[in-house]
C-alpha cells in the first residue's frame, strides 16, 4: 500500500484507529493468507518432540479459523507427503500422547478443529493436508479419485476438463475435500418440477457422493493405527462419511456425473415481504423460484426489505442475454469489500457504533445492486463451476450461525415463511431497545437429502450424521431448508439473539439440526455451550441409535481418541 493510499484511510486526527478501513482490510488479508509457518529448530524439536519421523516436515504454527474467533500460536504441525506418512505421524502421537487435528483451509466457525484458547503447549499436532495430499484422477468415466488437501475449486476444475461436474456445491473454492466431507458441505439444489436427477449426480451434500474413502484407524491384530479402505456399503463408512474430525480421512473416490451449463440470474427487487410470503401466496415466492429452477438462494442484509436473490437453472446453450463467464468469482463487489462497506464496518467496530446496521445493511443492498449492473454479473452462463463458486478468502468475513431443517418439499414456503416472520419480529423488537446484534445477512438455500441410492453402488449407506441424512420417522421429509444468519465477530447481544432464533426451531420445526461448521447451541454469552442443545437437542435430531453408532464407531476406530479434542469429546460424551 503506497503512503498516499495509506495517509488517506487515516482517521481524521492523523493516527490510525484501531478499526480504520485500512485496519480492517489488512486484517481480513492477513486471515486470507496461509498461517505463517516457523521452521523448527531441530534442537527444540527433538526435545519436545523426541522420535518424530524425520520424513516429515516439521514445524511451529498458528491456527486461525475463517473469522478469527478460534485461534492458538506457535502449535507444532507437519505436512505428510504421503498417506504412509501420515499413518507414522499418527503412531507417533499416540505413543507420544498427543491428539491429532487435520487442517485443511481452516474455513469454518466451530471447534471442529481445536477449542479457543488452545495454549501453544497443549499435547496437539496439526497435520496440513493441502501441500501434499492433493493427488486427482479419475477411476472410472463417472469416479473420481481425489486426495482430501484438494480445493474444491481444483477438484472442479479437474472434473471441467473431463466434461464432468457436481450439481451444487458451497460458494467458497478455497475448502479441502477433506475439510467439507467432514461436515457434510452442501450448496443449494432441489429437483425443479418436471426435472430427474441425472446419472452420477446428487442433490444432497458432498458426502452423498463417496464411493469409498481411506482412513487411518486402529487395527487391534498389529497394535497400532493403518489405512484402511472402506467401500460405501460398510457399516464403519457411514460414519466416516461425516466424521466431525473424529477421524483422519487420506483419499475419497466420488461419484461424478456429466457437466451441466448453469446460467445464474441475480436480482434484488423483491421485496421480501413477497418473496417470503406465507404459503399459497400468489406472486415470486421462493418455493415459485424453486419450482421453476431448482436451485435458488435469498442473501437478505439486515434492516432492507428487498434480498439478492440467485436463481441457477440448467441452459445447455447460452442464453441471448447472459455473459459468458470462463472462471469462477464473478460478483468483485462482493469478493473485495467496497470502501463504503469498509468504512462503515471500520466505525462500528472501532467506535461501538453498533447503532449503524441500518445504514450497513442498506449499503451492502446498494452495493450489490449497483455491483450487478456495472459488473454485468445480474445474468451469467457458464460451465456450473464458475457460477457455483462466489466466494473468496477476501470476502467480508463475519461469524455465522446454521441450522438445516428438514420438512416436505411442499412446506418449504411456510419454513421460510415462518423463519422469517420471526427473525424481522425479533430484530425489530431488538432495535426498538437500542440493541443491533446482527449486521450481516440471513442466507437462504434448499437441498435435497442424501439419499444413499444416488450412489448407485448396491447396498450404500446414508451417512449418519450428515445434517441431510433421511428420517425413517418422517419418510414425507424429502427437502431440508438451510438457514444461516450473519454478524460481525463480537457484536453485542448476538448470542442473546442467536439463541432465540435456534430455541424457535427446535421448537418450531422437528426436522431442525445443526448445521456442523457454523454456530449453534447457544447460551445468551456464548455458541457451543448449552449443554441441553449438545446433550440431548443435537444427538436427539439424528434419534439415538443413529447417534449411538456413530459415537460407537468412532471410539472403535480411534480407542485412544487420537482424532479429537476437548469440545468433541463433550459432544459424544
Amino acid at each position: 500500500m503506497t503512503d498516499h493510499v495509506a495517509n488517506n484511510l487515516q482517521s481524521g486526527n492523523g493516527s490510525s484507529a484501531p478499526w480504520t478501513r485500512r485496519g480492517f482490510l489488512l486484517s481480513a488479508a492477513a486471515l486470507a493468507t496461509v498461517p505463517v509457518l516457523l521452521t523448527a529448530d531441530p534442537a527444540l524439536a527433538a526435545a519436545e518432540l523426541p522420535d518424530f519421523p524425520a520424513e516429515v516436515d516439521l514445524y511451529r504454527s498458528a491456527y486461525r479459523n475463517w473469522v478469527g474467533e478460534i485461534t492458538a500460536d506457535g502449535l507444532w504441525a507437519c505436512a505428510p507427503t504421503d498417506a504412509d506418512q501420515v499413518v507414522s505421524v499418527v503412531n507417533w502421537a499416540w505413543q507420544h500422547g498427543r491428539r491429532v487435528r487435520a487442517r485443511g483451509s481452516s474455513h469454518g466457525w466451530s471447534p471442529l478443529t481445536i477449542e479457543s484458547g488452545t495454549a501453544s503447549d497443549a499435547p496437539v499436532l496439526l497435520v496440513d493436508t493441502a501441500p501434499h495430499l492433493t493427488g486427482l484422477t479419475l477411476d472410472s468415466a463417472s469416479a473420481v479419485r481425489a486426495g482430501t488437501g484438494v480445493t474444491l475449486e481444483a477438484l472442479l476444475t479437474f472434473l471441467e476438463g473431463h466434461g464432468l461436474g457436481l450439481t451444487a456445491a458451497p460458494a467458497p473454492g478455497d475448502l479441502t475435500l477433506g475439510g467439507a466431507l467432514a461436515i457434510d458441505a452442501h450448496g443449494t439444489a432441489v429437483p425443479a418440477k418436471g426435472e430427474e436427477r441425472t446419472a452420477g449426480h446428487t442433490f444432497g451434500s458432498l458426502s452423498n457422493l463417496v464411493l469409498s474413502l481411506t482412513a487411518v484407524v486402529w487395527d487391534s491384530d498389529t497394535g497400532a493405527y493403518v489405512l484402511r479402505t472402506y467401500t460405501r456399503d460398510e457399516a464403519d463408512c457411514a460414519a466416516l462419511l461425516t466424521h466431525l474430525g473424529r477421524s483422519l480421512v487420506t483419499e475419497v473416490v466420488l461419484r461424478v456425473g456429466a457437466n451441466a451449463n448453469l446460467r445464474c440470474l441475480s436480482r434484488t427487487d423483491i421485496p421480501a415481504t413477497e418473496l417470503f410470503a406465507a404459503p399459497g401466496s400468489d406472486g415470486r415466492t421462493f418455493a415459485s423460484f424453486l419450482d421453476e429452477a431448482g436451485r435458488a438462494e435469498a442473501i437478505w442484509f439486515a434492516f432492507t426489505e428487498f434480498p439478492w436473490l440467485k436463481v441457477w437453472s440448467v441452459a445447455p446453450t447460452k442464453p441471448l442475454t447472459s455473459r459468458r463467464v470462463s472462471s469462477p468469482y464473478n460478483y468483485p463487489f462482493s469478493d473485495n469489500v467496497p470502501t463504503l462497506v469498509a468504512d462503515l464496518v471500520g466505525r462500528i467496530l472501532s467506535d461501538g457504533a453498533w447503532y449503524l446496521a441500518p445504514v450497513l445493511g442498506n449499503a451492502q443492498l446498494d452495493v450489490a445492486a449497483l455491483g450487478l449492473t456495472a459488473t454485468l454479473s445480474a445474468d451469467i452462463w457458464g460451465p456450473s463451476k464458475n457460477t457455483l463458486l462466489y466466494v473468496r478468502p477476501t470476502t467480508l468475513r463475519e461469524t455465522a450461525n446454521g441450522y438445516a431443517v428438514l420438512t416436505a418439499r411442499t412446506q418449504v414456503q411456510r419454513v421460510v415463511h415462518e423463519f422469517t416472520e420471526f427473525y424481522r419480529e425479533r430484530l425489530a423488537a431488538y432495535a426498538a431497545l437500542g440493541r443491533f446484534p446482527v449486521n450481516g445477512t440471513v442466507e437462504i438455500r434448499v437441498t435435497g437429502l442424501d439419499h444413499s441410492a444416488d450412489a448407485e453402488l448396491t447396498g450404500a449407506r446414508a451417512p449418519l450424521l450428515s445434517a441431510l441424512r433421511p428420517s425413517t420417522e418422517h419418510p414425507e421429509w424429502d427437502t431440508a431448508v438451510w438457514l444461516d444468519v450473519l454478524t460481525l465477530p463480537g457484536t453485542p447481544y448476538a448470542e442473546e439473539f442467536l439463541r432465540e432464533l435456534e430455541q424457535f426451531l427446535f421448537r418450531t420445526f422437528d426436522g431442525t439440526r445443526v448445521e456442523w461448521s457454523k454456530g449453534w447451541a447457544y447460551t445468551d454469552q456464548a455458541a457451543w455451550s448449552d449443554e441441553q442443545v449438545l446433550g440431548t437437542a443435537v444427538p436427539g435430531s439424528f434419534g439415538e441409535s443413529v447417534w449411538g453408532q456413530a459415537a460407537g464407531t468412532f471410539d472403535r476406530l480411534d480407542p485412544h481418541g487420537v482424532f479429537g479434542n476437548a469440545f468433541l469429546d463433550r459432544l459424544f460424551g
